[in-house]
């Protein structure tokens, strides 16, 4: 057990964090949430007896939540955040004081606190489009959204507040894919197989875009073993972290080999011609951390929820869906 070992999730109750919390518990950390809780208070019931976890529903931007619950914990992982592009244009001032002028506070009182490792979620987006194969960490940064900037800015902040006993570590993900208990279908793979399930065919808009994925598993695997890292190895570094990078029609293709061939797949002409490829080779070379887990489990793992009814109108109900919930909810 990781006696007196503390670690606040920022974002706790989200897709991510609420597959990530039962894993720090179950690896014998202390944990603390602080959510809002938009998509449901029950998110991380199965875990409500245990005497590891504390949830707090509150607002990263109420700067006296954070000098209350901070204080006691070894590792804050920040997820929160208002994520994807078309959450973030619904109110870019909602977005911008949530994802940045949030994020300076969050990291000072951490380290004023005596928290001695900072693990930020950061976003592949922030290099933008790029014609390289394989878009490495050293490539310049250029977001092309207000969502991938105020993420860029955020990594700079996070890197210039590092000093002795106070690390920090930057982790730029792919978008990432699978089940959750806190589902979303408003991301590629999720949306994919969705509409494969339920209707039995899949439009494709484009489809020679590249859209890198990791699994849930392998990226919730990760923010675990990030609090395993001595701090010589990972203090001030970025990595990017995905699998495969597939193209839009390559996913569709790999939806229907898992939900059957009877799933028709339409190609449709689109606008949207951003393509992202990520490089998550210097992450394998210096930590020997590499993905698991494929675009096919995480599309096995979806269909066997659905067999199970573990959802509840896939196509309209909106805390499946960060935008219609945010639209719904009038956040400010």
């Amino acid at each position: 057990m990781k006696k007196n070992k503390t670690v606040l999730v920022t974002g706790g109750a989200g897709y991510v964090g609420a597959m990530l919390v039962p894993k720090l518990l179950e690896a014998g950390y202390n944990v603390k949430v602080v959510d809002l809780y938009l998509y449901g208070d029950n998110v991380l019931d199965a875990l409500s007896n245990d005497p590891g976890l504390e949830q707090i529903k509150g607002d990263i931007r109420d700067a006296q939540l954070l000098k209350d619950v901070i204080p006691g914990c070894d590792s804050v992982i920040h997820l929160a955040c208002i994520s994807n592009d078309p959450s973030f244009e619904l109110n870019p001032t909602l977005g911008k004081s949530i994802n940045y002028d949030a994020f300076i506070p969050l990291v000072d009182i951490s380290r004023d606190s005596g928290v001695n490792r900072f693990i930020y979620a950061s976003s592949s987006s922030v290099y933008g489009v790029k014609q390289e194969r394989n878009v490495t960490e050293d490539l310049p940064l250029e977001p092309l959204t207000d969502y991938s900037k105020y993420k860029a800015l955020c990594e700079d902040i996070l890197l210039n507040k590092r000093t002795n006993g106070f690390a920090v570590f930057v982790v730029r993900p792919a978008t990432v894919c699978g089940y959750s208990t806190r589902m979303r279908f408003d991301l590629t793979v999720n949306i994919l197989t969705n509409h494969a399930v339920n209707n039995g065919k899949i439009i494709v808009f484009g489809g020679n875009q590249m859209r890198p994925n990791i699994h849930i598993q392998d990226m919730t695997d990760l923010y675990v073993r990030s609090l395993e890292w001595s701090s010589d190895l990972i203090d001030g570094k970025t990595y990017n972290v995905g699998y495969y990078n597939h193209t839009v029609g390559d996913i569709a293709n790999l939806v229907r080999g898992v939900v059957g061939e009877h799933v028709e797949i339409i190609n449709q002409p689109t606008d949207d011609q951003r393509s992202y490829h990520i490089s998550s080779d210097k992450i394998y070379n210096e930590l020997n951390f590499k993905a698991q887990h494929t675009i096919v489990d995480a599309v096995d793992d979806l269909l066997f929820a659905f067999t199970k009814d573990r959802f509840i109108n896939t196509f309209d109900n909106e805390m499946y869906f960060n935008i219609k919930r945010m639209q719904s909810v009038n956040l400010v």
